[in-house]
């Protein structure tokens, strides 16, 4: 530990062994001891440059001088607490996502274990970086990681019980998913998945809807099969706008979710119970069907095909429909059209198609060249 006083106190450079080399590295960030109330406190400033390590120090020390409680909380907050905080936060203002960040916190907790929120430097969480890199994590899922590790951070600088926090910067993703379904692959799916799962599925594959928060939190209230919408509601939203599906011009979709809400009824009826979601199994909310997702997927010889490509397939069918970007964004779900463009996939299929159009037209052109065409007749044949 490379230590420089500074009267009460002084400023440091933490050392630490590094997990993956077991080489003894010093840490970038500056931190400060001084004393106040009779106790030693250490902190970290969260910066590399000491003259900001400084800084805190004569702020601390001036604070100590003047009498004015220095709070024990910060110096005693580590990474669970990081983690409570974060989980708190998620059931409070109930967002979809909290499995996800419990499994981003897992492997957070693997590498940090108990340690202290200021002994996560900028350079500790590099380490981590490289460590779950070295494990085959891909840059997207290092990034929900990071990002979840942020988010605690900023919670606790709110809360106040840190006082600063590290630099987390996210990684470049070039591993963006270009999957998608054709008709016949969706439907050899839906084959080998339980029957109880294939309306989920075939509601994910015309809607485009996020199976976890938007299609499995669907309740009977949601459907409205007489208006022609299946809904959802603002406060559920990812991007916190209300969403309106129009079943009811989709014949296949209307009758699914009705057979669906018919099956609920019988179910409710035979066990005198009130079921309240549209999609369960027996009655109880379903989680989770990975396991039965992956076996459909292998033995339909569709083997690491995920539930997500239903968005990206519900895009491109807009697209070949014709259907106005406004209107695609407003029902699958996307806020900015930089996003909605990620889903928009070209694929051969509708480079063939358009190649075929194109042919026509130079076809077209050839057969008519030296002699006027009327406007209308030569858009009618393009």
């Amino acid at each position: 530990m490379s230590k420089k006083n500074w009267g009460m106190g002084g400023t440091y450079r933490q050392t630490y062994r590094d997990k993956n080399t077991g080489e003894i590295k010093q840490s970038a960030i500056w931190s400060i001891h001084y004393y106040a109330d009779g106790r030693l406190h250490r902190e970290s400033s969260g910066s590399a440059n000491e003259a900001v390590a400084r800084k805190l120090l004569k702020q601390r020390i001036g604070d100590a001088t003047q009498g004015k409680s220095i709070s024990l909380s910060v110096q005693r907050t580590r990474f669970e607490d990081l983690a409570r905080i974060l989980i708190d936060d998620y059931l409070a203002n109930e967002r979809g996502s909290v499995r996800r960040a419990k499994e981003a916190l897992e492997h957070l907790r693997l590498f940090f274990g108990d340690a202290k929120a200021t002994e996560i430097t900028t350079d500790r969480v590099t380490s981590y970086v490289a460590h779950r890199k070295d494990e085959g994590a891909a840059n997207a899922t290092i990034n929900k990681e990071l990002a979840a590790l942020r988010r605690a951070f900023n919670l606790a600088l709110d809360a106040k019980k840190i006082s600063s926090s590290p630099r987390i910067k996210k990684l470049q993703e070039n591993n963006a998913r270009k999957g998608f379904f054709e008709r016949q692959q969706f439907e050899a799916v839906i084959y080998h998945l339980p029957q109880h799962l294939r309306p989920i599925v075939e509601t994910a594959y015309i809607t485009g809807w996020r199976i976890a928060s938007e299609i499995l939190t669907r309740q009977k209230q949601h459907l409205d099969l007489d208006a022609g919408w299946l809904r959802i509601d603002p406060n559920e939203a990812k991007n916190k706008e209300g969403r309106f599906f129009p079943i009811g011009a989709i014949p296949r979709l209307r009758d699914v979710l009705a057979a669906q809400a018919d099956r609920t009824r019988e179910l409710e009826l035979a066990t005198s119970q009130v079921i309240p979601w549209l999609f369960h199994r027996a009655g109880k909310p379903i989680r989770d069907f990975r396991h039965s997702w992956k076996t459909a997927c292998h033995k339909a010889g569709l083997v690491g095909r995920i539930p997500h490509d239903f968005r990206r397939t519900a895009v491109r069918n807009l697209e070949r429909a014709g259907v106005s970007r406004s209107a695609a964004m407003a029902m699958v779900g996307h806020k900015t059209e930089s996003i909605y463009r990620r889903y928009a996939i070209v694929d051969s299929a509708v480079l063939n198609e358009a190649g075929a159009k194109l042919a026509a037209l130079q076809e077209f052109q050839t057969q008519t060249s030296g002699r006027v065409v009327p406007l209308k007749a030569h858009q009618g044949s393009a």
